[in-house]
């Protein structure tokens, strides 16, 4: 059973990692290294071997740009930031995840809807 819980979490994580990324590169453009420990803390990719694909399909995608930026403490730096249509791909995500989560709690609590 615990192998199945931990299949369920992979794959909600697969689900919201790059909208994750948006949520934090919405509040300050940074560079891969600093996101990918954001990232990692809160528990949403293993390493920074796995932001790397998922900063190549928001950048396909359009909702992100990269820039070379001075870092202050070394080399200059790739930083990554939100496009517009990343910004707005991003709020509609907000509008519809507290739903959808608010369904979903009360789906698996067994509460009636």
């Amino acid at each position: 059973m615990q192998n199945m819980t931990a299949d369920v979490g992979a794959q909600i994580r697969k689900g919201v990692v790059e909208y994750c990324a948006l949520g934090i590169l919405s509040r300050e453009p940074m560079y891969g290294w600093r996101l990918s420990e954001e990232l990692v803390e809160r528990g949403m990719i293993a390493s920074i071997g796995t932001l790397y694909p998922v900063l190549g399909r928001l950048k396909d995608r359009g909702l992100i740009t990269s820039y070379a930026g001075e870092s202050g403490s070394g080399p200059v730096r790739k930083y990554y930031k939100l496009t517009p249509a990343g910004e707005a791909e991003l709020s509609e995500f907000r509008r519809q995840w507290e739903p959808f989560t608010r369904s979903v709690q009360d789906i698996v609590a067994g509460d009636d809807a």
